[in-house]
């Protein structure tokens, strides 16, 4: 049986402490990620610039977010990103249908950003699903939708990797 990563605690590291305080929980991924301090210093407002305020709606940005973390089935990011994408509209039926596959519930726009996500996240191209971006999305917006699938990537498979899993 695979060992997990120990989380460090906040009373090591001034950084993790803060952002503890400011969520008032525990945060699992950060607690993993400070074994690498300066990795998790700039994480945070890298995460912060990809899925903050942009061009793209919030809506569109934890579909794409949930759409790649379904596929790679990352417990942690789709327990994270569920209470997320409750807050910015999406349903429990839309989550249903999201991790089933079924499309039919989104818009257009919504349904070429989920088919980009998945896409990516299997060949790391999407190159067909990306052309079908052109009719719902500006440059810049398919370069946001491009960002939040690649972090999104990345933290299922540091959550992954690490057996780093959601709190009770």
């Amino acid at each position: 049986m695979p060992i997990p990563i120990q989380g460090v605690e906040p009373t090591q590291n001034e950084f993790l402490a803060s952002l503890e305080a400011k969520s008032k929980k525990p945060n699992a991924f950060f607690r993993a990620m400070a074994h690498r301090p300066e990795v998790l210093k700039t994480f945070v407002p890298l995460y912060g610039a990809i899925m903050g305020t942009g061009s793209v709606e919030w809506r569109v940005k934890e579909l794409v977010y949930l759409a790649c973390s379904y596929a790679n089935q990352c417990a942690y990011c789709i327990a994270a990103h569920t209470a997320s994408a409750r807050k910015a509209g999406i349903t429990d039926d839309d989550l249903r249908a999201l991790q089933a596959g079924d499309e039919k519930p989104f818009s257009a726009a919504e349904r070429a950003a989920i088919a980009y996500a998945r896409d990516l996240t299997r060949t790391a191209k999407a190159t067909e699903s990306r052309e079908a971006l052109f009719a719902h999305f500006t440059q810049e917006q398919i370069v946001e939708i491009t960002l939040v699938a690649a972090i999104a990537n990345f933290t299922n498979r540091f959550n992954n990797g690490l057996q780093v899993l959601p709190e009770a």
